[in-house]
């Protein structure tokens, strides 16, 4: 497996987690008050726009040669970062 796969499989993965993650924000977004709620629900669908984003940059890196995908795993990474930071600011909001 190349390095761009392993790359990617990792990217993948940490992608998958992060859907996990607001699948259960968004079951217990629904337990509470109305009004948290739609808050809680709009920060949730931010993110989840997020990793949308996130899968389509990789499916560049995957359509990318060896030679040039390397350019694109710094966008990659940054939205990485950036869903992570959200994920955690939501998680210590509902503790």
């Amino acid at each position: 497996m190349s390095i761009k796969e392993t790359y990617k499989k990792k990217a993948e993965a940490e992608l998958d987690l992060a859907q996990a993650r607001l699948a259960e924000f968004k079951a217990k977004g629904k337990t509470m008050a109305e009004e948290v709620h739609v808050k809680y629900a709009e920060k949730v669908g931010d993110l989840e726009r997020g990793v949308d984003s996130v899968r389509a940059k990789l499916k560049e890196v995957g359509e990318a040669g060896e030679d040039t995908w390397e350019h694109l795993k710094d966008g990659v990474e940054k939205a990485l970062r950036s869903l992570s930071s959200g994920i955690h600011d939501i998680a210590d909001k509902i503790k």
